[in-house]
């Protein structure tokens, strides 16, 4: 017997089946500006905590820090930074001078026979530095020898705690300069840990004014600026 071919009706009623997709939600695109509005405060956030120091630097340079009428030394403006030169030290190692970048410098310049007004700094270099008392750590003092006389032996036992480094005159002139009147070797610098000169004291230095402007200059940079060099 033939069968027939046409389908049951268990099959023809049978409903079509579609695959449906949800619909996108209406809340996304919210929801994804939230989220990249969220990751642009995460990325400044960043990049602020990175800038702090340098924000802080310029803060205490050109805000903190005392006017020049209450100020001993000289401002220096702009600022100038330590350069990108070479330095032999005493072990007759080179040092480039951006690598003494985080403490506060107190430098002076002479040459290596050092004469009277050379000794005087020298020694006001290092009781400047120690009476900070328990800031002096913040604090190094640098000796930068401008010519290839060797230095008297009867100093060495002195420049212990002391930064000295030879670096040629002609160098030292392109970054640090004196007073009107005034020879390179007459003054004391400083430059803050961020590496820029900033003060120029008067030649025969008055020690207790020089401190005052360290102590207040150490106070505005308290927030940010740690002993030692990271």
């Amino acid at each position: 017997m033939r069968q027939d071919s046409t389908p049951s009706s268990a099959q023809s009623d049978h409903p079509l089946e579609m695959t449906v997709h949800s619909l996108p939600s209406a809340a996304s695109p919210a929801r994804d500006a939230a989220q990249a509005k969220s990751g642009r405060w995460k990325m400044l956030l960043v990049m602020a905590a990175c800038a702090a120091p340098v924000i802080a630097s310029y803060f205490t340079y050109y805000v903190v820090r005392p006017n020049t009428q209450q100020n001993y030394g000289t401002l220096i403006t702009p600022a100038r930074a330590l350069p990108d030169q070479l330095a032999v030290a005493s072990d007759g190692k080179s040092v480039n001078l951006r690598k003494l970048k985080g403490q506060w410098l107190i430098v002076s310049v002479s040459g290596g026979a050092c004469n009277t007004v050379c000794e005087a700094n020298l020694y006001a270099q290092r009781q400047l530095r120690e009476s900070l008392g328990r800031e002096k750590d913040r604090a190094d003092w640098v000796w930068l020898v401008n010519d290839d006389v060797a230095v008297r032996p009867v100093l060495l036992p002195a420049l212990q705690t002391a930064t000295v480094l030879r670096v040629p005159d002609a160098q030292i002139k392109q970054w640090l300069s004196a007073a009107p009147g005034q020879q390179t070797a007459d003054h004391l610098y400083l430059v803050d840990p961020q590496g820029n000169w900033m003060l120029r004291w008067p030649a025969e230095l008055d020690a207790a004014k020089a401190k005052r402007d360290m102590e207040r200059l150490l106070r505005a940079a308290a927030s940010w600026d740690r002993a030692g060099r990271e």
